[in-house]
């Protein structure tokens, strides 16, 4: 019986648990395991993609933001364990083009940044929100997602 518990928590379906009243033997009883992963962007060109159960954001500059900005050159990150507030610069980008800051869409502690971007940083043009992610940020203020665009509001803001 452990075992299907640890099974089901692992892969976070449904289990079935076996009582005798039932005429079937069996009842259904879902997991409570439920994890709201929410993407929400800037004005400023950054995404971060928050997940309650961690209570981490992981951001990094738009698709839009990348193909502006043309071919990505250098990339420069803050430090892990750095403070941040929302508005805060967090890094900067140069590209072939331009040099542009990044900015802290939320506040709280950066707990990881991307290393590979160093050594890497046309990575941001291959793939700017999946494997170009710039950093990990631990939310002090999880309810500020709550205050960035979303996906429409966020495309409408540089399409008018």
């Amino acid at each position: 019986m452990q075992g299907l518990l640890r099974a089901a928590s692992r892969t976070r379906t449904l289990a079935v648990f076996p009582r005798r009243s039932s005429p079937l033997g069996f009842v259904h009883r879902a997991q409570s395991l439920r994890t709201i992963v929410t993407k929400r962007y800037t004005a400023e060109h950054e995404t971060i993609t928050f997940d309650d159960s961690t209570g981490i954001g992981i951001v990094t500059i738009t698709d839009h933001a990348q193909s502006v900005l043309g071919d990505v050159v250098f990339v420069e990150l803050s430090s892990t364990g750095t403070e941040v507030q929302q508005g805060d610069s967090i890094g900067a980008v140069e590209s072939v083009k331009a040099a542009s800051d990044i900015y802290a869409p939320v506040s709280g502690t950066i707990q990881e940044i991307n290393e590979v971007l160093s050594s890497e940083p046309g990575l941001l043009n291959k793939s700017a929100e999946e494997k170009g992610w710039l950093c990990k940020i631990k939310l002090s203020d999880p309810s500020q997602i709550n205050g960035l665009l979303t996906e429409e509001a966020y495309r409408a803001s540089y399409e008018s």
